[in-house]
């Protein structure tokens, strides 16, 4: 981190207290986000397992369809609720508070997955989204407030380090909570999610002194006029939705379904909306217009790389646990531990993709963004094109080896990379003057939207474990990855001279 030590004036004061040069509370921040996603990770590689595992052997027992719906709403609900989450932490708690309460309520989840009864389990599988949508919101805009000098020279290097713990807990968690839960016990797995997260609440409060005053400001807070009418519209919701569920119930005809395909639906249809609804606001001028309608191009291919990208912890986690050897080198191993594949590529090949641009850009020979993701789309699509091959391999009773889910990961990361922080930067550039803050939620809502197809398709009854299911996905990933690249002038011209 030399960058981080100048002799900027932004840089750290004589005498401060620095984590790696950085202020202090950045390690705090560091661990808190680290063991946050250690529980969010963790849980999440049980998840379905534990769902579609028989009554006899401590599952739920559910179909594989069913638990791969219930995986993809959940996946769906986090992000969804990240815009809420964003907004409750600018109007009305400040980042600082919204995290802690983000915290207890994600703590209290896991806690109640460890209660081996149905209804806790799903009252804490909510309670995780809930708690998951309100952090991620927050969190990193604290990171940010640790720089006071928008130029501060520090700056992305802390966000560097902060996205680090991210990776660090998600490699971790299914090691060790993964094992714990396939081999001992789920609801001791569950349980150490719990802990996980107690842990991160922990150096979070131990460094409150050390986070910036801006942290407990809430930014726009509501005026008593907007509080009220909020509430009364809140309760009124919620007043149809108990009503209408309490018909259902008393009618004797309620099932998981009267829950799956609400959330489902409308995680299709929010993020229409919302990007309909920004496109076509007037105060919008004729170039942020047009940036929304490219930006519009972007959005629909990320939906497509995240509907496949994120069955690894679904459908491709119910092929390790029936279809493949979960043996390597007379080693045996846990199915879950494919889990921590993805965040070990991404930490070994990350620092690799970045010195790789920049020494493309200096060639002049760097990928345009329009390149970058159509060359994710093919990836991501070639990688299911591998589970089809993969897929047929393992008719009857044959188990695959483990080296064909560890290619689909490695192709899947290097999409992810070409990806993920191309879409992020690209949003912040397109994005409305009006609607700079919210952009970055209309980022999150792509994989809303392609988490809810997935869920769809599930509770219509598509089978995943055919080669039909790897083929139609993997095909269409990739042909829209080369619409893309063929019609790259005609979108380019919609960006307004953005690159």
């Amino acid at each position: 981190m030399a960058s981080s030590l100048t002799k900027d004036s932004a840089g750290p004061a004589a005498g401060e207290k620095t984590f790696l040069g950085h202020p202090r509370g950045l390690a705090n921040l560091f661990m808190t986000e680290m063991w946050e996603r250690y529980s969010f990770y963790g849980m999440r590689a049980l998840l379905v397992l534990y769902l579609s595992t028989n009554v006899a052997d401590g599952g739920l027992g559910m179909k594989d369809a069913t638990a791969v719906a219930i995986y993809s709403v959940y996946n769906a609900m986090v992000y969804l609720l990240a815009l809420p989450g964003g907004w409750l932490g600018d109007r009305v708690w400040g980042a600082r508070k919204a995290t802690a309460i983000a915290g207890v309520i994600i703590m209290t989840g896991h806690f109640l997955l460890a209660v081996p009864a149905s209804a806790s389990f799903f009252i804490g599988l909510a309670l995780i989204a809930v708690g998951s949508g309100l952090l991620k919101a927050n969190i990193s805009t604290m990171v940010g407030q640790l720089y006071s000098d928008k130029n501060d020279p520090r700056r992305d290097g802390g966000f560097t380090i902060f996205y680090m713990g991210i990776n660090l807990g998600a490699f971790v968690a299914p090691l060790t909570i993964g094992w714990v839960g396939q081999k001992i016990d789920w609801h001791l797995g569950f349980a150490m999610a719990g802990v996980g997260m107690a842990l991160g609440l922990l150096f979070y409060f131990l460094g409150f002194r050390n986070l910036a005053p801006e942290s407990s400001v809430v930014p726009s807070p509501l005026t008593a006029e907007e509080r009220s009418g909020l509430i009364r519209r809140a309760l009124i919701w919620l007043g149809v939705a108990v009503g209408a569920y309490a018909i259902v119930g008393l009618a004797g005809v309620f099932t998981l379904d009267w829950v799956l395909w609400p959330l489902t639906v409308l995680g299709l249809l929010l993020p229409s909306w919302y990007l309909f609804r920004i496109k076509r606001d007037k105060d919008l001028s004729v170039v942020e217009r047009s940036r929304m309608t490219g930006y519009i191009w972007f959005f629909v291919a990320a939906a497509a790389f995240w509907a496949i990208y994120d069955q690894t912890g679904s459908v491709l986690s119910l092929f390790a646990k029936n279809d493949t050897q979960s043996t390597l080198f007379g080693f045996e191993f846990p199915t879950t531990w494919f889990q921590s594949l993805n965040p070990l590529f991404v930490m070994a090949l990350a620092p690799v993709f970045a010195m790789l641009w920049v020494a493309l850009f200096k060639r002049n020979r760097e990928p345009s963004t329009l390149s970058k993701f159509a060359l994710a789309l093919v990836l991501v699509g070639g990688s299911f094109g591998v589970m089809m091959v993969a897929q047929g391999l393992a008719a009857g009773d044959a188990k695959v080896s483990p080296m064909w889910l560890v290619s689909v990961y490695f192709m899947q990361t290097v999409g992810e990379l070409c990806l993920s922080p191309v879409g992020l930067s690209l949003t912040t550039k397109l994005a409305p003057q009006k609607y700079a803050a919210q952009m970055m939620g209309v980022w999150f809502l792509a994989l809303t939207a392609g988490n809810s197809v997935i869920a769809l398709l599930q509770l219509l009854g598509a089978p995943t474990d055919t080669q039909g299911w790897f083929a139609s996905q993997g095909v269409i990933a990739a042909l829209a990855g080369v619409a893309i690249f063929m019609w790259r002038r005609k979108v380019k011209a919609l960006m307004g001279g953005v690159h």
